[in-house]
């Protein structure tokens, strides 16, 4: 079992990633037409739209950081540097070690900076000016943070010492998490809150989405909800409590307008002080 998943994941085909990113919005899309969080009565297709365009620039900037994300894993393996490196452990923990290394500095920490700097927080908006929060979302992203977060995962392959096999393993299920997690899903109260212990839930996330503070500088996780419970930045708010959007882009009525949403980094007019 360890052989076959490393040797799958260090030679997975490009086809294969693509089938899970499409599957995976393919089958949230249609259990978000089951049960659903929120009725929006929007226009899903022109809404999926944007958010599909900005996940191809968030494709094509992650193909222009494959190659240096691969040679700094191959770095890292071949001069045993890397926490990863540091001593032997049994399969199943340096798998869980490392997507929990992974997730914390590739998806938790460039998160929380996102939020914490001004100039990046304006690329970040461009994710919280979605006023229908679904699994489209996840990856609607500006090409400027696509960036910010590529760079991300680059520093934490380097500081994790992570072989190939392991990143893509991660960004397979990281991919899948997010989309699970912004799904417009209604799951049983008890199942979320008990997901929410190990893994960030569709709940917890959309608390994230909330237009205004706290609740917007709270549950920066991506796939474990460790990291926000063990650093304080751990949130609960009953989801009819939740409004999504933000309030210093209130009135802008241009969230599912593409040019509009590339224009919001360097509109001077948009207040960082939220």
């Amino acid at each position: 079992m360890p052989e076959t998943l490393v040797h799958y994941f260090e030679h997975i085909p490009s086809l294969h990633r693509a089938l899970i990113l499409a599957g995976g919005i393919t089958f949230f899309w249609i259990i978000e037409g089951v049960i659903p969080l929120f009725r929006f009565g929007y226009s899903k297709w022109k809404h999926a739209g944007v958010n599909l365009f900005f996940t191809f620039t968030t494709i094509i900037v992650n193909f222009a950081f494959a190659l240096l994300i691969v040679k700094a894993s191959d770095w890292a393996i071949a001069h045993h540097f890397g926490l990863l490196q540091l001593a032997d452990m049994p399969f199943w923990l340096y798998l869980l070690a490392g997507l929990l290394l992974l997730d914390l500095v590739g998806a938790y920490l460039v998160h929380l900076v996102e939020h914490k700097v001004k100039w990046m927080w304006k690329f970040h908006m461009v994710h919280h000016a979605d006023m229908h929060v679904d699994t489209t979302t996840a990856n609607r992203h500006h090409p400027g943070e696509s960036v910010f977060r590529a760079v991300f995962t680059l520093l934490a392959v380097w500081i994790c010492g992570a072989p190939i096999w392991l990143v893509m393993l991660y960004q397979s299920v990281s991919v899948v998490l997010s989309q699970f997690n912004h799904a417009n899903i209604r799951l049983p109260l008890w199942l979320d809150h008990a997901i929410s212990w190990v893994l960030i839930s569709p709940n917890m996330h959309k608390v994230h989405h909330h237009y205004v503070r706290p609740q917007t500088d709270s549950n920066y996780g991506n796939i474990f909800s460790v990291w926000d419970r063990l650093f304080g930045t751990y949130n609960y708010t009953p989801t009819e409590q939740l409004r999504y959007g933000l309030d210093v882009l209130e009135g802008d009525g241009k969230a599912d307008q593409v040019k509009r949403q590339l224009q919001i980094p360097f509109d001077k007019k948009i207040k960082t002080d939220y």
